[in-house]
């Protein structure tokens, strides 16, 4: 009885069915890797979204409601303000929905009234700059600039005194 070299007809089907077991489970977690990255950049996108929303409900006036888009999604804002333990800071919560995304960030505004601000002497409306024209503030300051503007001394070493 001779043996040929190679495979028989059930070794190659076997193979190729263990290959084909892995390479399904290869392609399902590829897949699944390919769904999480997309959740996460939607929940990053959602994130921008919320963060700018929160930034814009400091500006009075301004509708912070309006559709945004966001990495070719439309995201839909919501603010919801509430009273917190200090009266000067309200509580706020913003949430960017999208579809099935949804991502919610708390923050905290400052209510209380603007300090009242003194008359300025200055004529265009700022406070008056102080301007240093090179004269030194402080005795360490005069010390340098004097010794940076003084002619170099005459070298006291040894080799320079026996010349």
């Amino acid at each position: 009885m001779t043996h040929d070299a190679g495979f028989t007809l059930i070794e190659a089907l076997v193979a190729m069915a263990v290959l084909a077991v892995a390479a399904s489970g290869f392609v399902r977690a590829t897949e699944d890797h390919i769904d999480i990255i997309a959740r996460l950049e939607a929940r990053a996108a959602g994130g921008w979204v919320a963060d700018n929303a929160l930034a814009e409900a400091r500006v009075p006036g301004l509708d912070v409601t309006a559709t945004t888009p966001m990495l070719d999604r439309d995201w839909q804002a919501t603010v919801a303000s509430h009273a917190s333990d200090d009266p000067d800071v309200a509580a706020v919560t913003v949430t960017a929905a999208n579809g099935g995304t949804r991502v919610s960030l708390r923050g905290f505004h400052d209510t209380a009234p603007p300090p009242p601000v003194a008359a300025s002497p200055s004529v265009s409306g700022t406070a008056p700059r102080t301007v240093l024209t090179g004269a030194a503030p402080d005795a360490a300051s005069a010390a340098f600039t004097a010794a940076a503007s003084a002619p170099p001394a005459a070298s006291t070493t040894p080799a320079a005194a026996a010349r």
